[in-house]
């Protein structure tokens, strides 16, 4: 059993975007130190803060729940492996159409900022294409930094992106 929980947040808006995911959950499954305890559903979103060009470009999106025992900064140099290897260019420009995008939420409750890395991930209140899937699989959490539960914070964000179910098991 891997004993620490860290919540990751995958996003695909190019090529084949289930394919995408699912090469990333069997990748991330695949890292010795990590188990998958839970995988939340499939949802199609608006992109957010993306470049003109690119406000076409849907997005699909989920989250997947982690046992690990690696280090927060090992886990997250192993997450940057695995979307480079699906494809994922790293620019300068952000916001930018990508394969795979692969976020780590949280880790462990605790709060990281160092190396690259900061956890809790600094935009996961804001984002409902991070908060449905994650009220879905961990709706109770309570994450460092905050006072309310996910699905609090998911039912009080104001109107706005649209978030659709794809798949709810993929």
């Amino acid at each position: 059993m891997n004993g620490i929980e860290a919540g990751l947040s995958l996003g695909s808006n190019l090529d084949d975007k289930l394919a995408s995911l699912r090469a990333a959950r069997a990748a991330i499954a695949a890292i010795p130190e990590v188990s998958v305890l839970a995988s939340a559903p499939v949802y199609e979103t608006e992109p957010v803060g993306v470049p003109e060009e690119f406000a076409d470009l849907e997005f699909y999106n989920t989250v997947l729940i982690i046992g690990t025992s690696l280090d927060a900064h090992k886990l997250f140099a192993q997450l940057q492996k695995i979307e480079l290897a699906l494809g994922r260019k790293r620019t300068i420009r952000q916001n930018v159409p990508r394969t795979i995008d692969v976020d780590l939420i949280y880790y462990d409750g605790q709060t990281i900022r160092s190396g690259g890395l900061v956890v809790p991930h600094p935009r996961w209140t804001k984002r409902r294409f991070v908060l449905q899937p994650l009220a879905d699989v961990r709706g109770y959490l309570v994450l460092p930094g905050h006072d309310r539960r996910v699905r609090d914070i998911l039912a009080a964000l104001p109107p706005g992106q649209d978030v659709r179910p794809v798949l709810a098991e993929w």
